[in-house]
């Protein structure tokens, strides 16, 4: 019997637009392949008794035999379902003065795009502009684009926080309602946890935010709160003032001055520094208390590093 491989949870999420179909692909696959002993309608008969994403389900029972059946023809049929980047911004002039390539080309164009949606071109450019910065001065020393890369991914990160806004315009957009139409077949009620900030009381021991159960009523309050996200970081930013939100913006400006300060000292025999540097915001996941504290390891793990930065000498003398 020949062996068939292939990625079932990247399959499912560019099929489906999810990854829960994954394990009826490979059933598929399974059955196609001579694995399972029973009949073809059988199994799809079973996924309509459970009752859950029938259509969906009995889809991707399909999808995995021919995985095994014409591998080229599902790899084309993934390929042509997976989301292609999307343009950086509504006006092309975003990228036209930039010198990108490569890797780093890829990374600024998706995320400038989505910095475009996350609130708008002005903070776009702005990211684009730094970007382009430190490409040039990287390139300058080295033609590796590590460095550059990581600051891509790192800004990026620390601008487009998870506020009120963002979940508020994720939740109301179609592909969210989508993802529900493909997991889902009517009669379900959509019931959201949160924890608002400006609303919510803490737990008396632990101090966190406890969150809240909201109905489905909260879908018109999100795609409102969505067209409000001009508010975001101004004066009149009614969650603007909590402390949580004053810490993230406070991460994007001390990132700002990492990246100057990293620019201004940046030679060959530091750039690796540089790029571990650059990479701090990656050790920081999660939200709330969860975020706060992988956020103080990371400011712990920063200070070590940036004293490296700082004092090369003294750093090799004690080493040695």
């Amino acid at each position: 019997r020949a062996l068939t491989h292939f990625d079932a949870l990247a399959a499912a999420e560019a099929l489906f637009g999810n990854t829960a179909a994954a394990n009826f692909l490979v059933v598929g696959a399974a059955f196609q392949n001579g694995g399972l002993r029973l009949p073809e309608a059988s199994i799809e008969e079973a996924i309509g008794i459970n009752g859950v994403a029938v259509a969906a389900n009995v889809a991707a029972f399909r999808w995995g035999r021919v995985a095994v059946a014409d591998p080229e023809a599902f790899a084309a049929a993934v390929d042509a379902a997976r989301p292609k980047a999307l343009p950086a911004v509504a006006s092309p002039e975003l990228l036209a003065s930039t010198t990108f390539a490569g890797e780093v080309r890829r990374l600024v164009e998706l995320r400038a795009g989505e910095l475009v949606r996350y609130q708008n071109a002005k903070v776009a450019r702005r990211y684009v502009e730094t970007i382009q910065a430190v490409w040039q001065s990287e390139r300058t020393i080295t033609d590796n684009t590590a460095f550059t890369e990581a600051v891509a991914r790192g800004l990026h990160k620390f601008t487009a926080y998870k506020d009120e806004y963002e979940v508020a315009r994720l939740y109301s957009e179609a592909a969210f309602q989508a993802k529900l139409g493909q997991q889902f077949e009517g009669g379900y009620k959509l019931k959201f946890h949160l924890a608002p900030p400006l609303f919510s009381q803490r737990d008396p021991q632990t101090g966190h935010l406890i969150k809240q159960e909201f109905g489905s009523w909260m879908l018109p309050a999100f795609r409102l709160l969505a067209k409000l996200k001009g508010l975001r970081g101004t004066a009149f930013d009614p969650f603007g003032r909590t402390e949580e939100r004053k810490t993230e913006r406070r991460l994007i400006a001390d990132y700002e001055k990492l990246v100057d300060e990293l620019l201004a000292g940046l030679t060959p025999q530091n750039h690796a520094l540089a790029i571990k540097l650059a990479s701090i915001p990656d050790e920081i996941r999660g939200y709330g208390h969860i975020k706060d504290a992988h956020l103080a390891k990371a400011r712990r793990k920063e200070a070590e590093l940036l004293a490296q930065w700082r004092n090369p000498e003294a750093m090799k003398a004690a080493a040695e």
